[in-house]
């Protein structure tokens, strides 16, 4: 029944980041014939996807921990949460265990950042350690560990980057079509009715395109939850422990205040506490009772 759902999550989070990676070349396709641009918006379109990939991935876990105002956690200050990372660490095949950090608020919530095992990290805040046993904070680092493991802070890092490439495209794409308009190129020239067509298809893609990369990368996310749920279950060997930590969570009232639109995703439940709890398609998390559900049936 585990291995099944891994097995199950995984293959869903590959066809989600195909269809992604596909709106980006439709994207930069359109772009260029639009644009008249040939291989050359290919090109752009290619170097701006790459420049943002490397900064994301060489500096997001940097850019993340920053604006989440979370500082390294020293050991004499918090033992038992050095000791718990080290010791999941160990029993994950890691070579070294993941940064500690601490982001002092009493919201009780975690993420794990970095591009591989030997550049990553986990953050928790005051809240969750001063508000879980040893069991649960286990059952939730065992879930951030999972995402480490399973290079999903890698993937989530990507995700965003491809939000952001998209963004910029469609940007490019309207700016360009509409100054193209201003300076006289005549429908004719473009080639007729079907140069017409394409411009409203691509004109209409353009607007649609960051929609759409934006619910790809929400669905992504939390199809990836439910596979680091699992994961973090079959490391701790103790499905409960999450499954009251997340119950635990859910009913704190407290918000999150580093928190923003860019880091959401992050969490291990939705930091924004209060506000419209939509289980659909813009939702940032799976419905946490399904989450708890799965685990208990573990």
């Amino acid at each position: 029944m585990l291995y099944q759902q891994i097995e199950s999550n995984r293959r869903k989070s590959l066809a989600l980041l195909s269809v992604f990676i596909l709106v980006i070349l439709a994207l930069g396709y359109v772009f260029s014939e639009l644009l008249y641009l040939g291989y050359f918006g290919i090109f752009l379109a290619l170097i701006i996807a790459l420049v943002s990939a490397l900064g994301g991935y060489y500096y997001g876990d940097t850019v993340v921990l920053k604006i989440s105002n979370a500082r390294p956690a020293r050991k004499e200050e918090f033992p038992h949460l050095i000791n718990t990372i080290e010791g999941l660490s160990i029993a994950a095949g890691f070579r070294a265990p993941p940064r500690a950090y601490v982001i002092d608020d009493p919201a009780p919530n975690a993420f794990a950042t970095g591009r591989d095992p030997g550049h990553s990290a986990i953050a928790v805040t005051t809240g969750l350690l001063q508000k879980l046993d040893r069991y649960e904070l286990e059952g939730v680092l065992g879930h951030e560990m999972a995402h480490i493991k399973n290079y999903d802070t890698r993937l989530a890092t990507l995700a965003v980057v491809l939000v952001g490439v998209a963004a910029i495209l469609s940007d490019m794409i309207l700016r360009g079509t509409f100054y193209g308009r201003r300076g006289g190129r005549s429908e004719e020239g473009r080639g007729g009715r079907a140069a017409v067509i394409l411009l409203i298809v691509g004109v209409f893609f353009a607007i649609v395109a960051p929609f759409l990369t934006q619910l790809l990368r929400l669905a992504l996310s939390r199809q990836r939850e439910y596979l680091a749920d699992a994961d973090g279950a079959l490391l701790t060997r103790n499905p409960d422990g999450l499954a009251d930590a997340l119950e635990k969570i859910s009913r704190d009232t407290n918000k999150l205040h580093p928190a923003n639109d860019a880091t959401a995703t992050l969490y291990i439940i939705n930091p924004f506490k209060g506000g419209l709890r939509l289980n659909t398609l813009f939702a940032t998390h799976p419905p946490t009772q399904e989450r708890i559900k799965r685990l208990r049936e573990m």
